[in-house]
């Protein structure tokens, strides 16, 4: 069975590393091509868009492939929808893996916005030193706060046209452990951070170590669930795939 992955998680690689070896699978893993050094994939990888949901669905049909695993980020809302159009036209199987939000806990401090425009405003008209986990393409917004002081971590450092006034780097690449968070909090002198509700464990930790200063979140909502079958998990998905595998008509029955 041919198997296209659509990566870029923590999901997507476990769910390739499960496939790399087993014979049944002719699994390709796709990136977006954001990051310039992506981390190595143990399946063969291709990085770009496909041009649009007709581009993909295309390609699906050349390359026949029996099933999409969209294992995006929760945020990748164009690739998403890119997926289930693609599939639609193509009469492809999609699952998409969908992890669960992140949810308050009793002693957080979370300022839920809409998008990444009220995240800037609910900063305050007060100067503050701003951690941002939020990823290169949503800076934008906080150029209307100018009297902040910004720590942006990245895997890629952004263009420096890119960044806010009074913006610093820190170019690094999850997963990250509670403690080195909490150092990190510390010694940048964060009072507050903000980030997407993406969900998993890979950088839950800045929220225990925020949770443990007593500083504020300021946590953009995730968009809606797709319009599709979806899993939690990695280890859903790779049930989910195997159900299938089974089910497809063998030669000869």
């Amino acid at each position: 069975m041919n198997l296209l992955i659509l990566g870029g998680t923590t999901e997507a690689s476990a769910i390739a590393r499960a496939l790399a070896h087993d014979t049944r699978f002719n699994a390709t893993i796709s990136l977006a091509g954001r990051t310039r050094h992506p981390a190595p994939q143990p399946l063969p990888c291709r990085v770009g868009g496909f041009g649009g949901a007709e581009g993909l669905a295309r390609y699906l049909t050349e390359h026949r492939i029996g099933a999409v695993i969209d294992a995006t980020h929760p945020f990748a809302t164009r690739m998403t929808r890119n997926a289930e159009d693609a599939a639609r036209l193509s009469g492809t199987r999609l699952l998409v893996v969908w992890r669960p939000p992140w949810r308050r806990q009793p002693s957080d401090i979370w300022i839920d916005v809409p998008d990444m425009a009220a995240a800037a405003e609910a900063l305050g008209p007060a100067p503050r030193r701003v951690l941002l986990t939020i990823g290169q393409k949503d800076l934008a917004a906080f150029a209307a706060a100018p009297w902040h002081h910004y720590v942006l971590r990245s895997v890629d450092p952004p263009a420096p046209d890119a960044l806010p006034h009074r913006a610093e780097v820190i170019a690094a690449r999850g997963p990250f452990a509670e403690t080195a968070e909490r150092d990190l909090l510390v010694t940048r002198r964060i009072e507050v951070l903000v980030t997407k509700n993406s969900g998993g464990g890979a950088t839950e930790g800045k929220l225990a170590a925020a949770r443990v200063l007593g500083l504020p979140v300021v946590m953009v909502s995730r968009p809606p669930p797709p319009d599709a079958e979806t899993v939690a998990t990695a280890d859903e998905a790779l049930a989910w795939i195997e159900r299938l595998y089974h089910a497809q008509p063998r030669r000869g029955a």
